[in-house]
């Protein structure tokens, strides 16, 4: 092969004892591929811990800030990770978003990547350097830096592959692939040998932590050889591809941090409130799972970790609506092909009947299966992942 990308996330280079084990990993696949190009994340819960401390600053921080303090995590281990292979004799170096050429939008926090100049990452790899680049991030028209959101990492892996026409990506993490559910939940969940595009998407998007939605979209839509492996181990491995349709179920996925804002008047609500709320929500870059409206209120569906935000738009610019705010769940049962007849919707509603368990909203598509519930317990989950694989 001439080139391949490796994403490690932010276990796999957590503390200097597996910085080692990935320079190793690195120089293991240089024997198999003329140029590499790495990308990391922040190591460990460096990002959690940065979002911790600008919160006790501001309930609110500003999200230009945000993307300059997240940045530097990345920044952190991509120099780490550079010192340490030039060190065992084989050359590298560290290059920022910016460095590498990655051109994105001006929607801070969620930004996306517009383009990616490849010329300096080709510079570096003609002169044999390994080229290592800071995950989940960017540079927009104003010289500002943004950043992908949570796992954007991947999809700077995903996106460089595409740009630089590699052979191949690699996304190293803890785990040895794509699982049917979450294992550290269901114990006897079951590794997949390979999953289409389609379902790793409904997978990404139901809110499971495995690999950023945007990287699944980029790489379906450029055709990307995505493999999802583990760093600690040479066995195992999940490789996405195009469509497989056999009908059977392939993931399930809890999702429970989610909230329902319910916004309510004593009287009608207008068309020109509706739209206002609405445009303001969008505007400040909120997410929206759902949006419906009743005579006298309002409701829609955001994730926990926008609950700041959406509080703080609504107090300061609603003060007249009564704001309720209640935790849903959402169950995803992902698997091409799954809803061309009834039987698994059956027995799927049957069960949570059965477990008296209150359904809000089923959304259905060629892919999965979207159960909205007020509650569901880790033992039925695992109840349902043996009867539905």
């Amino acid at each position: 092969m001439n080139t391949i990308v490796l994403k490690f996330g932010g276990s796999s280079v957590a503390d200097n004892i597996k910085l080692n084990i990935v320079a190793d990993k690195i120089i293991e696949l240089k024997k198999e591929a003329k140029n590499i190009v790495v990308v990391v994340s922040a190591q460990g819960k460096t990002t959690d811990t940065l979002i911790k401390e600008a919160c006790e600053l501001s309930a609110v921080p500003n999200e230009r800030e945000m993307d300059v303090l997240l940045s530097t995590g990345e920044q952190i281990s991509a120099s780490k990770l550079s010192i340490l292979l030039n060190r065992k004799g084989y050359p590298a170096i560290s290059l920022t978003g910016w460095q590498a050429g990655i051109e994105t939008n001006s929607i801070h926090q969620n930004s996306k990547i517009l383009q990616i100049n490849t010329e300096r990452i080709t510079k570096e790899l003609k002169q044999g350097n390994i080229v290592i680049v800071t995950g989940f991030q960017g540079i927009d028209e104003n010289s500002d830096i943004t950043t992908f959101g949570r796992g954007g990492s991947d999809t700077t892996a995903v996106a460089l592959q595409a740009s630089l026409n590699a052979d191949k990506c690699y996304i190293f993490s803890d785990v040895d692939g794509i699982y049917s559910a979450d294992p550290k939940i269901i114990k006897k969940s079951k590794r997949l040998d390979e999953i289409s595009f389609e379902e790793m998407q409904e997978i990404a998007d139901s809110g499971a932590k495995v690999l950023h939605n945007r990287c699944i979209h980029i790489g379906n839509k450029f055709n990307c050889n995505i493999v999802a492996k583990s760093t600690f181990s040479n066995e195992g491995g999940t490789k996405i591809c195009k469509e497989i349709e056999n009908c059977e179920v392939k993931s399930i996925v809890k999702n429970d941090k989610m909230l329902t804002i319910f916004m309510q008047k004593n009287e009608p609500i207008t068309n020109k409130e509706v739209f206002s709320i609405y445009s303001d929500l969008l505007s400040s870059n909120i997410i929206l799972e759902s949006f419906s409206r009743e005579n006298s209120y309002l409701q829609f569906r955001i994730k926990k970790s926008e609950q700041n935000k959406v509080q703080e738009i609504l107090e300061k610019r609603y003060p007249e609506f009564n704001i309720v705010q209640n935790n849903y769940i959402k169950l995803t049962i992902v698997g091409y092909g799954i809803t061309q007849d009834n039987i698994i919707l059956s027995k799927i509603i049957e069960f949570l009947k059965n477990k008296n368990i209150y359904i809000f909203d089923i959304n259905l598509n060629q892919s999965k299966i979207e159960i909205i519930l007020d509650e569901l317990e880790n033992s039925y989950l695992e109840e349902l992942h043996k009867m539905l694989i």
